[in-house]
């Protein structure tokens, strides 16, 4: 007979071994299965007895009690959804029976909770390029970024020519789609996150390679860079240009005399400006991955660093935990306008805002928004949330920061790029190699994963059920510094760095 304990285990699977269950919050009426659980078998429940009823695959839900139709059902000691039909104890709890409860835009109260802060660990720190403006890269690359989609592919291969000749750690290029046939708000948000690239530690120099007739005018976005940034980027305009290959070479080699002179030096966590991201999520990401970048949030909001929050959508249902930690009553209301104006954005156009999970996510065990929210926002930690950015804004202040961007991986991480992080963590319970202009780390919610894809993941989370998230997340740290400091992760090695811009007005 096997035992359901509270998460995080206390006892070590080298000793004792896992339990088949974790239960988040003793008032949770379902646990999530850490092992296939088969029909009959017997597990021990609050020191009574649960015969398995339903097969349950690792990741998914089992009812610990009796649930009747119509009742919350909680998870994280938050509800996840209401039950759709009674559920027996020992039922598979799933899509089948039980459904979500979100429907629109809510009132919110300003009602902040006392807000436990983060403690600092022991000292950490990493060696960074420290630019004019103060802050800190943990790349020191060439970035070439075209105004517009029609010269995309001439920026990648002018990248592709000068990679070898430069002086710094890379030459990238990152081509996109837009920057033509869009108007008013629509063309605004490419061209501010184009800016804000443009002015990203992670680049010693940039090339801005605009074509000539595009709505996104090149002499526009440079106006947008603040002057201290100009001596650090160079622009050709290839209609204006006789030969825009050579124009763009030589505007890289001056670049890589520029930056090529630029060293690494010791600085603390409080450099660190840490993008939060998950994507491809199961049932494990909420209680191993997800927890585990909430710890190293804490640890670098703590020294004074900076971790961004965004992917609203996956907020929806969790929004008030976050909301109740707002430094002050204008930035909580500034977090209930991005959450209500994302959730009216859906109704415009016809959608519920429940639509998520995906089919990958619903697969591996996530049922509902709520569910899947509720661990999305531990990726936040404990900090105060400091600010509230608009989409293509950059970090102002350091703490907790709440971005808008949509949950689709390459926007979202693209944003995140764009606003300033200059690494970014990534947890994964499905999988993908995906990566964005900075350092992607991938954290594996679980062995299998990990075991599974090691091109691809970065970081095992899955040890946080048999190590805990204190001896866990100390050793993702380590890894932190040591990305921070050079060491490449998984999408630099695979060549995977791409930007994605959130496309939301009329194309002409």
């Amino acid at each position: 007979m096997s035992s359901v304990v509270p998460f995080p285990p206390s006892v070590p699977s080298a000793t004792a071994g896992l339990p088949p269950i974790v239960r988040v919050d003793p008032a949770d009426q379902v646990g999530v299965a850490l092992r296939p659980l088969v029909p009959g078998e017997v597990l021990t429940v609050d020191g009574g007895a649960l015969a398995v009823i339903d097969p349950i695959a690792i990741g998914h839900k089992i009812a610990l009690a009796p649930i009747a139709i119509g009742d919350d059902v909680r998870r994280y000691g938050w509800p996840i959804g209401r039950a759709t039909q009674a559920i027996d104890a020992g039922r598979h709890v799933h899509s089948h029976n039980l459904a979500t409860k979100l429907s629109g835009e809510e009132p919110y109260r300003y009602d902040p909770a006392p807000v436990i802060a983060p403690v600092a660990g022991r000292t950490r720190g990493f060696r960074g390029y420290v630019r004019s403006d103060g802050s800190v890269g943990t790349r020191n690359q060439i970035w070439v970024i075209p105004t517009v989609g029609c010269v995309g592919r001439t920026a990648q291969r002018v990248a592709m020519a000068a990679a070898k000749a430069s002086g710094v750690d890379d030459v990238l290029a990152f081509a996109h789609p837009f920057g033509c046939s869009q108007l008013g708000d629509d063309l605004d948000g490419t061209a501010r996150v184009l800016a804000a690239l443009a002015c990203h530690p992670n680049a010693g120099g940039v090339l801005l390679l605009g074509l000539g007739c595009e709505e996104n005018q090149l002499s526009a976005l440079l106006e947008r860079l603040p002057p201290e940034r100009r001596d650090r980027v160079r622009s050709v305009g290839a209609q204006l240009s006789a030969d825009e290959y050579g124009d763009a070479a030589r505007a890289i080699a001056e670049l890589g005399e520029i930056a090529g002179a630029d060293r690494r030096s010791e600085v603390g966590l409080d450099a660190l400006r840490l993008g939060l991201k998950c994507g491809g999520s199961d049932g494990f990401s909420g209680l191993t991955a997800n927890p585990l970048i909430g710890r190293a949030a804490d640890a670098v909001t703590a020294a004074g660093g900076t971790a961004i929050l965004t992917e609203i959508p996956e907020m929806f249902g969790a929004e008030r935990l976050l909301m109740a930690r707002a430094r002050d009553e204008a930035t909580f209301d500034r977090l209930v306008t991005l959450v209500n104006d994302f959730k009216r954005y859906f109704l415009d156009h016809g959608e519920p805002i429940s639509e998520n999970p995906s089919p990958g996510n619903v697969e591996g065990g996530i049922t509902t928004l709520e569910e899947k929210s509720l661990g999305a926002v531990q990726k936040g930690g404990r900090a105060t949330v400091t600010d509230v950015l608009g989409y293509g804004e950059q970090v102002r202040r350091p703490g907790l920061v709440v971005l808008e961007a949509p949950g689709n991986d390459a926007v979202s991480t693209t944003a995140l790029a764009a606003a300033g992080a200059t690494l970014t963590l990534f947890s994964t319970g499905r999988g993908t190699p995906l990566g964005s202009p900075v350092p992607t780390m991938k954290l594996a919610t679980n062995h299998g994963l990990a075991t599974r894809k090691p091109g691809w993941i970065d970081f095992d989370a899955g040890a946080v059920l048999e190590d805990g998230l204190d001896v866990t997340a100390a050793a993702l740290l380590d890894r932190i510094c040591a990305v921070a400091s050079g060491e490449p992760a998984r999408n630099e090695i695979n060549e995977e760095r791409e930007i994605a811009l959130w496309k939301r007005g009329v194309t002409l």
